[in-house]
């Protein structure tokens, strides 16, 4: 994986590289949320999707490997009193918790073939039943493009890649399209992406 003082180093140098408000794509579940689910927000940066499934009532834990970014989601958790537990880890290297969280927020988390499948499957073991994944990431199509995304073409989600990485989840819905994003200087104007919702088998969470 990346290098996390390389990411401390990003979010110390400019507060905010992503925005604070909510990924879109994550924010259109709204409907689907309530208060008291158990969410676990993966490579959440400085906590603006944790934060935002916190103050919709949910009991958030948020994992990202720059301890630079976790300190900065667990201040504004405190200073807002919401539910949100924040931590430093290696997705490759934590040691996953079992059926414990009723969604996982996999946004803009972009791995090496090799780290994405040890992730995914610690991510689909994680969910309860019922529970649901959601997923938005930077596809092929983005090469070449200003708006963000990592260079790196191994690193970037297509649909075979979503299939292969959940493929034992019930997929509810897998686009791939143009977006406009505005997502704090990081991530602006217009991208290709894939979204994605996949839900866990067994009693609805």
């Amino acid at each position: 994986m990346s290098d996390s003082a390389a990411w401390d180093a990003r979010y110390a140098a400019q507060p905010g590289l992503f925005g604070q408000a909510p990924n879109r794509y994550l924010e259109s579940m709204a409907p689907r949320l309530r208060p008291g689910m158990r969410a676990l927000a993966l490579g959440d940066g400085e906590g603006r999707n944790g934060l935002w499934l916190a103050r919709q009532g949910l009991v958030v834990t948020a994992v990202d490997w720059s301890a630079t970014g976790m300190a900065r989601a667990a201040e504004e958790a405190r200073a807002g009193s919401l539910p949100l537990t924040a931590l430093t880890a290696d997705l490759t290297r934590w040691d996953w918790p079992e059926g414990q969280f009723d969604l996982v927020a996999w946004i803009f988390v972009h791995l090496p073939p090799a780290d994405r499948a040890v992730t995914a499957a610690g991510a689909c073991r994680a969910l309860a039943p019922g529970g649901l994944l959601v997923l938005e990431g930077f596809t092929p199509a983005q090469e070449g493009r200003r708006s963000g995304g990592p260079r790196e073409p191994s690193l970037l989600w297509t649909r075979a890649a979503a299939e292969e990485s959940f493929g034992g989840l019930e997929r509810l819905e897998c686009l791939e399209g143009t977006v406009r994003l505005d997502e704090g200087p990081k991530h602006q104007g217009e991208a290709e992406v894939l979204r994605g919702l996949w839900r866990k088998g067994g009693a609805h969470s």
